[in-house]
């Protein structure tokens, strides 16, 4: 009876393979999320490139150096590296191993003959051999270590063959096991080595498992346990979160929504050690003497009592007042603490939501501002613009009472006057900075309206669109160079019910109108429609890469509350420069769908448009939703579908014979839009001086 045997690896013919296996398993899904296309924004934006250099420019590089290494998947890459490393060499093995390793029995091999041969064909050749091969007739051959054993052996196995492929017995025994004598005793080969339960090594194998499966398992999976159960949505600790909640105030101020990002303990890391301590007297004092903070928010400072925030809240002063703290490590520091502040910054307006307190809101995108351009809340927008400084931006501290507060203002100035309230610039200064200027998407809104797809009415509790056409007009940019507008491009067309990819929003190519510098139409061009990115936000004081995002929120007109939350966009529909950084001012469009109310009304509301990554461009229009009740849109309906009679038919003829005109043409209905009575564009009125209007004049 045949039996089985078991053995070890100890000839390595069997586990290559499995530690093949075994890699190829990690390695894989390693590999493909090192080459997976990264979704962040940061990553595949255009730059904005300038010459300007500011002061520290090469501690802020460094600290971008810094964050680009923590997006590397540096470890991701060595592990890649190392399972790969390892898979080629078990192929290697593998390859080697089956050059050496015994193969299986063929009696076709064996012979030497093909597998189609017949039987004569194999009786003949077997004849032929026994002449050469038969241990009677062949003699030792020393050079090639020929013995008698080794003939005579070679003659049974010869012999085996030719009775596997001819006789019926052993034809059976050899398809069935495998071999021409029958079932023989199995052999079972372990992928692991001897050594591994040799009794020496025992204990250091024991060692090694506890180490695996007892430290170093349990402690990969409880970081990236806690690593995915320790941060929100927003990649703050839920630590910090919660104190940003308690932080949270109605009357927040700008300068008490940086005073409540201090209270995060993501900067612990940044003033680990001594580092809480180090500097602090100085900054503080420096802070205080640049009269960059109010009443309130110098009482707030005093009123801290932690060190680590306390430093943390003035290094965030310092950072906004672009103050030279005088020492290389704590003006690290200071550029360290702002793309922290950013992203704890994004927590808090998500927490502002659920309390529809507008001004809360509001404060925290203009936080965002400010960190992002390294500006305090009363500085002026010009100090966007390189080399512009306080004295140049800021009328009120300057010898020149013409020089403008805001970038508008500046554009907006003759070219002669503009250059003349810059006159401290030199050439090369000034020309950079009017590129930087005509390189910001400063959106205009065009129109904004309230729809429902494929109603004309808007009716209680109903899905509603609000449809904002916007225009990316850079200060600046003469009229004359600036093309109408497209009539068509400020329409909202439903889809047709047939056109799956419009409906399910998979863009396609369509056809424009071409129109000349006074609108009128002088051909059709096709382009391809295509969500792009505009350029990564200028700012060479933060020490990270920033993709800017628009925020768009309706809040109610009289109690200021928010009333639809926000909609962020990062992309348009169409692209708003071109690759040479030139505006296209393409007519683009942003929709945000919520539902109506369940009351019918003429709902007014203040529509805030705001960009995070840019001061003073901020907009607001009011536009009204008015709710209809649903027998308005029946009756809509229905009167929609009076029409007049085709010109070819005979109800057609009598209505020419009788009124004397020809009926309209088949085809010719009119689609109306739902929109708001109150719309309006981003000017204005100048005389607008609420909290969210950035274009007023300033009073110096």
């Amino acid at each position: 009876m045949a039996s089985s045997s078991y053995s070890y690896d100890e000839e390595s013919t069997h586990a290559p393979f499995f530690i093949l296996t075994l890699a190829g398993i990690f390695a894989v899904p390693i590999t493909y999320s090192i080459f997976k296309k990264t979704e962040d924004l940061e990553n595949t934006g255009t730059r904005i490139e300038s010459d300007f250099k500011p002061k520290d420019e090469d501690i802020i590089q460094a600290q971008r150096r810094k964050q680009k290494r923590k997006e590397r998947k540096t470890k991701r890459i060595i592990s890649a590296c190392v399972l790969w490393g390892v898979i080629v060499y078990m192929v290697y093995l593998i390859a080697v191993t089956k050059r050496i390793a015994p193969q299986i029995w063929d009696p076709y091999d064996v012979l030497g003959v093909s597998r189609t041969a017949s039987e004569k064909e194999i009786d003949r050749f077997y004849k032929k051999a026994s002449i050469r091969y038969h241990p009677d007739k062949a003699k030792p051959d020393p050079a090639k270590n020929e013995t008698l054993e080794t003939i005579n052996d070679r003659w049974v196995e010869m012999t085996k063959a030719y009775k596997a492929l001819t006789d019926e017995e052993v034809r059976q025994n050899y398809l069935m096991y495998g071999n021409p004598d029958g079932k023989q005793s199995t052999n079972v080969g372990i992928a692991i080595p001897q050594w591994v339960i040799a009794e020496g090594n025992r204990w250091a194998v024991i060692a090694f498992y506890a180490t695996l499966l007892g430290i170093l398992l349990p402690y990969l999976v409880g970081k990236w346990w806690y690593g995915t159960q320790a941060l929100t949505k927003e990649k703050v600790l839920l630590s910090s979160a919660s104190k940003l909640f308690k932080e949270y105030k109605e009357d927040i101020t700008q300068g008490g929504v940086l005073a409540a990002l201090s209270a995060g303990d993501e900067y612990e890391s940044i003033l680990k050690g001594g580092k809480a301590d180090r500097g602090a007297a100085k900054i503080e004092s420096a802070v205080l003497a640049s009269g960059a903070l109010q009443k309130d928010d110098i009482e707030k400072l005093k009123s801290i009592e932690d060190p680590i925030r306390r430093k943390t809240l003035c290094l965030l002063w310092a950072y906004q007042a672009r103050i030279d703290l005088g020492s290389e490590d704590l003006n690290r520091q200071k550029y360290e603490v702002a793309p922290a502040a950013l992203q704890l910054n994004n927590s808090f307006s998500n927490i502002t939501l659920p309390f529809l307190q507008t001004e809360p809101l509001i404060n925290s995108y203009r936080t965002a501002q400010n960190l992002i351009q390294a500006l305090t809340p009363n500085s002026s927008p010009a100090l966007q613009l390189p080399h512009f400084t306080a004295q140049l931006a800021n009328p009120r501290s300057g010898s020149n009472s013409k020089a403008p507060p805001t970038i508008q203002n500046l554009m907006r100035l003759p070219a002669g006057a503009r250059r003349q309230a810059c006159s401290s610039l030199s050439d090369e200064q000034y020309s950079q900075a009017m590129s930087i200027a005509g390189r910001i998407p400063a959106l205009k809104i065009e129109r904004a309206f309230f729809k429902v797809i494929g109603d004309r009415v808007v009716t209680p509790g109903s899905l509603v669109q609000l449809v904002v056409k916007l225009r990316a007009i850079p200060p600046g940019t003469a009229a004359h160079t600036i093309p109408p507008i497209d009539p068509e491009d400020l329409k909202d067309i439903d889809p047709e019910e047939g056109d799956i990819d419009a409906i399910k929003g998979r863009k396609k190519p369509i056809t424009r109108k071409r129109r000349n510098s006074e609108g009128k139409v002088i051909g059709t061009m096709t382009e391809k429609e295509e969500n792009t990115q505009p350029p990564l936000a200028y700012a060479p004081f933060f020490a990270a890469d920033h993709a800017p995002r628009w925020h768009i929120f309706l809040a109610e007109s009289r109690s200021g509350r928010i009333a639809v939350p926000p909609f962020t966009f990062t992309s348009f529909d169409r692209p708003i420069f071109t690759s040479d950084g030139k505006p296209t001012f393409n007519v683009v469009t942003l929709k945000a769908q919520f539902q109506a109310p369940p009351q019918v009304h003429a709902f007014p509301f203040t529509m805030h448009l705001i960009c995070d990554s840019y001061v003073g461009f901020d907009s607001k229009v009011d536009v009204v939703l008015d709710v209809r009740d649903v027998s308005e849109a029946a009756k809509v309906e229905s009167d929609d579908e009076i029409s007049e009679p085709d010109e070819d038919s005979l109800a057609g003829q009598l209505q020419a014979m009788k009124t004397g005109e020809g009926p309209k043409p088949k085809g010719r209905k009119v689609i109306e839009e739902v929109e708001s009575d109150d719309e309006s564009d981003t000017e204005g009125e100048e005389d607008d001086t609420s909290d969210t209007d950035t274009e007023t004049e300033d009073e110096g």
